[in-house]
């Protein structure tokens, strides 16, 4: 038996070594596209840019999110430039003239109460902005589809239950000095920010309830008080933004959260409160005519949700832009879950005292 048939051919060629510049090339596609996916369908890195969410988070915390807690959301707008902000200087880097339709992978869990969420501001669909595109926030679930959500005094109230606080959570209290300030060390060390004066030697300042014990052993503060927005008086700015419901930030609801699969009857008052799931999230044309509601051109008297909605609200109830002015989040605006702080800054301090050391590679709930 003839063994070099079986052998195979050396080639007499010599193999072609790489250029530097064809090395460097393959190496950074390599890395473009492992980043792409690990970004897509893993993790992703995002800033705390504002103090919605203080003390528990602060601005110029930056944090992971895991997008395989929930299952990663694949891509909706597909034509856009990797790795930066919907929006730079002033223009769009995205072109939506392709949009795929909502998909999730399958996640580990599921949105639990509590959990601080990443996800895309509903609001922005008033702008056609692409869900995908829109705004990202990071606020604490509150409740979950099915949940029945009331706010009493300032006080979160889920299917009836006193909601648990978050430990560092802000709000304001109206405090009453003698007329002398007081000290700008004070106001730090207590985490205080004074939000507007209210009247002669008083001023709303917000603060976490930990602070408030040892406000009131100041010599110069005669009281302090929480300042809350009283039941019953409307507030436009706040949804659902109808008189019918005279709501406001720390007097709100009932209103029960959409889940998949719930049928509601349709009249004057369930559209109030939940047409913009129906018509912006949902995609329906929702009309109202002498004759009754159509949907699509239909008369239609129940509605069944299509879509899990939930209720996100910042920690610092009293400077977060959040669900009570916009409304419930679609299943489809979530992005994932935020895990763990791997770096925080702070703007205020000088170069040498700028890290918070204390807040690197902190876990977060």
């Amino acid at each position: 038996m003839n063994w070099k048939l079986l052998s195979k051919k050396k080639s007499d060629k010599p193999k072609v070594k790489k250029t530097k510049a064809r090395e460097w090339l393959d190496a950074i596609i390599f890395a473009l596209v492992a980043a792409t996916i690990i970004r897509g369908l893993l993790f992703s890195a995002y800033a705390i840019p504002s103090g919605s969410m203080e003390g528990t988070e602060l601005t110029g915390d930056y944090l992971f999110v895991s997008k395989c807690s929930y299952g990663a959301r694949m891509p909706i707008t597909l034509l856009s430039i990797p790795f930066t902000e919907p929006k730079m200087f002033g223009v769009n880097t995205y072109w939506d003239a392709i949009q795929l339709p909502y998909f999730r992978l399958p996640g580990f869990t599921s949105i639990k109460k509590y959990d601080v969420v990443v996800f895309n501001k509903p609001a922005d669909a008033d702008f056609g902005v692409p869900v995908d595109q829109r705004t990202t926030l990071i606020k604490r679930c509150q409740a979950t589809p099915g949940d029945v959500l009331t706010i009493v005094n300032s006080q979160v109230y889920i299917n009836g239950k006193a909601s648990w606080n978050a430990p560092k959570a802000q709000t304001s209290y109206a405090v009453v000095t003698d007329g002398t300030d007081i000290n700008p060390q004070a106001l730090e060390d207590l985490h205080m920010e004074i939000r507007q004066p209210l009247g002669a030697n008083t001023a709303e300042v917000v603060m976490p309830a930990q602070s408030v014990a040892t406000l009131k052993t100041f010599s110069n503060v005669k009281s302090v008080t929480p300042y809350i927005q009283p039941a019953g008086v409307l507030d436009t700015a706040v949804f659902p933004h109808d008189a019918r419901f005279k709501w406001n930030i720390d007097n709100f609801g009932p209103i029960k959260m959409p889940k998949k699969g719930w049928t509601i009857k349709l009249n004057d008052s369930t559209l109030a409160l939940y047409r913009r799931a129906i018509e912006v999230y949902e995609h329906n044309k929702v009309e109202t005519t002498a004759n009754g509601i159509l949907i699509n051109g239909k008369k239609a008297d129940t509605y069944t949700f299509k879509m899990d909605y939930y209720w996100m609200m910042g920690d610092n109830r009293h400077d977060s832009l959040d669900c009570r002015f916009w409304g419930y989040v679609p299943e489809g605006h979530i992005i994932g879950k935020a895990v763990i702080n791997f770096f925080s800054t702070d703007s205020t301090k000088d170069i040498f005292h700028k890290v918070r050391w204390d807040r690197v590679l902190r876990s977060i709930n």
